[in-house]
């Protein structure tokens, strides 16, 4: 039976090769020119393989990457995580995509509107499948519309979404609130309009349900919030 385990070997060998392991932004660029996040404005995105190789990806000169990391998940449910990232069009806009070791796998809508941005939250079980969707806050400086997507055969499809709920402050180069993972499951943590209250945000039933549970008083806050909740905060 050692030629099965040979041929099982060889077989693997090149989906281990394609983990990512991680991944990062290079090439800061200007040529978008918004400047919401400082910082964040990038034309190569670098995914790193767990065999050490590295594949490296860049935009049209339309595009930029508007973030400060991407994010590894496993979106697809395959067992092996993608890179979470914000692609920014100098005419649309800003969209939520997910990236492979070959390349983009999948697209969210853009916004519709040059220098419109989302700030990613970070992935995150709503319903407790066992599947993780992924948050984040679309118009962070407007409406801040929190929302929540799946991907799937249609690529990514937004399950819920509910205004009012910062989660950055315009031109900071900080990403606030995050996922808390807590006992009973996980919560979104964001700001309140106002920035004066930190809110948790549950989903129930296939709803965004929120709650303040205490005062916002700086970046802190959030963490802050997590563990007095009996949680551990997940950084965007």
């Amino acid at each position: 039976m050692r030629w099965l385990a040979l041929l099982a070997a060889i077989w693997a060998a090149p989906a281990a090769a394609e983990v990512i392991a991680s991944a990062h932004y290079e090439a800061a660029t200007a040529r978008y020119g918004h400047g919401a996040l400082a910082g964040g404005e990038w034309a190569e995105l670098v995914l790193v393989l767990a065999g050490g190789e590295e594949r490296r990806f860049a935009l049209p000169d339309d595009m930029v990457f508007e973030d400060l990391s991407p994010r590894l998940a496993d979106l697809t449910g395959d067992g092996i995580a993608e890179a979470v990232v914000v692609e920014s069009h100098v005419d649309l806009g800003a969209r939520l995509a997910i990236w492979g070791a070959e390349g983009r796998i999948a697209a969210g809508a853009y916004i519709g509107t040059r220098h419109r941005w989302l700030a990613p939250l970070g992935a995150l079980d709503v319903d407790g499948d066992g599947r993780l969707e992924f948050a984040y806050v679309v118009r962070p400086h407007l409406d801040a519309v929190l929302t929540v997507a799946r991907f799937g055969a249609e690529g990514l499809t937004v399950l819920a979404e509910a205004p009012g709920l910062p989660s950055h402050r315009y031109r900071s180069g900080v990403l606030e609130g995050g996922i808390a993972d807590c006992a009973t499951g996980p919560v979104m943590l964001t700001a309140d309009s106002g920035w004066a209250q930190v809110m948790a945000v549950r989903w129930v039933a296939g709803a965004l349900v929120r709650e303040a549970v205490r005062g916002y008083a700086g970046p802190t806050s959030f963490a802050e919030a997590a563990v007095g909740m009996g949680c551990t905060l997940t950084t965007p």
